[in-house]
């Protein structure tokens, strides 16, 4: 199954969808439910949390990032926020119930080893690694070990960084990476989105490229597509007035619905790279393209100049390529203007 997960990702034609839940549930269970429930109504195919206790995250005296001091208290500690934020083992067993119910894939980015462990026991298709993960060596070697598919988020890092983490998987005995070009910031100004680092991703490493995409609206996850994106992660919430660090920065249904619409239109348009008639090309084209024509009377013996001829609709006689294999010939027969001639004319 998991390595099924990763050849689902390289073979598809249509970008994999993840509704990024996170800590949006705000710690209740029941909205946790909820997210799952309308994430598959959106049409995403899998919905991610984030699996953590905080005592294991940030000390007690850390201060919050600047976009969660403007969305939360900003008199509260990170630690606080997050104890408020966490779930219980037991919630993650259930939610993923859930989601098997609902036939939608269930993830969770883990934080550290036990959640690595709890996660990989619990049967998830991959483990999705935040940007911050990227520099942890460590913390690398430990997942890759666990030989299942990486989704690994590329926010804040430079291309060695990225080297450096691809390294360190690839010889941990893991060649399963799934690299999602990321911009750290919420929500995402449009001059640091960066889409085509997806080109140069994919240029330089044999591995899916995916965008988790943190900009407001979704040009950029469309943008990504026609760059190759083959995953695409964006936040998702029940309501973006809730009180959280990430409602603000994140689809509500009616919106992440249109997100997917749009994505999956996006696909359409994106179409083959080898260039030929389409169905319905072939179908207009003779109507549409144009033949040799006669603009005057010519009567039978008459050498056909090029003045003597325009072009004009439709294209079921001689093609306007021929023009000047017609130039200089002798008519066997009298033409009228506007008449369309034909080899049988000579």
């Amino acid at each position: 199954m998991r390595q099924g997960f990763f050849n689902r990702i390289k073979k598809s034609k249509c970008a994999y969808i993840i509704a990024e839940a996170g800590v949006n549930h705000n710690g209740n269970i029941k909205l946790g439910e909820k997210l799952i429930d309308e994430a598959k109504k959106c049409g995403a195919d899998a919905v991610k949390f984030q699996t953590f206790k905080a005592s294991k995250i940030a000390v007690r005296s850390a201060s919050k990032a600047a976009y969660q001091k403007k969305l939360t208290d900003p008199n509260e500690s990170q630690y606080e926020m997050l104890k408020r934020l966490e779930l219980k083992k037991q919630d993650f067993k259930h939610l993923k119930n859930i989601c098997k119910k609902n036939k939608i894939t269930f993830l969770s980015t883990p934080y550290n080893y036990r959640d690595v462990d709890f996660l990989c026991d619990l049967g998830v298709e991959t483990i999705k690694l935040a940007s911050m993960h990227l520099v942890e060596i460590p913390f690398l070697v430990y997942v890759a070990k666990k030989n299942i598919p990486i989704i690994l988020s590329t926010g804040m890092a430079t291309l060695g960084e990225v080297d450096d983490a691809i390294n360190t998987i690839i010889n941990a005995g893991n060649n399963k990476i799934i690299l999602l070009q990321c911009t750290t910031d919420y929500p995402t100004k449009p001059e640091e989105a960066n889409l085509r680092v997806i080109e140069n991703l994919k240029r330089l490493y044999p591995f899916p490229v995916g965008y988790s995409d943190h900009t407001e609206g979704n040009l950029a996850a469309c943008l990504a597509v026609g760059y190759g994106a083959q995953l695409l992660e964006k936040h998702f919430t029940l309501d973006r007035e809730m009180e959280g660090p990430d409602h603000k920065s994140s689809l509500d249904p009616m919106h992440f619905k249109l997100f997917v619409e749009q994505v999956r239109l996006a696909e359409l348009l994106k179409g083959e790279t080898y260039k030929k008639p389409t169905e319905s090309e072939i179908i207009n084209k003779t109507m549409m393209r144009r033949s040799l024509v006669l603009n005057k009377n010519k009567k039978r013996g008459e050498i056909i100049r090029e003045t003597d001829i325009d072009f004009m609709r439709p294209a079921d006689g001689i093609p306007v390529k021929e023009l000047f294999n017609v130039i200089g010939r002798k008519l066997i027969k009298s033409r009228a203007k506007w008449e369309m001639l034909s080899y049988d004319d000579f």
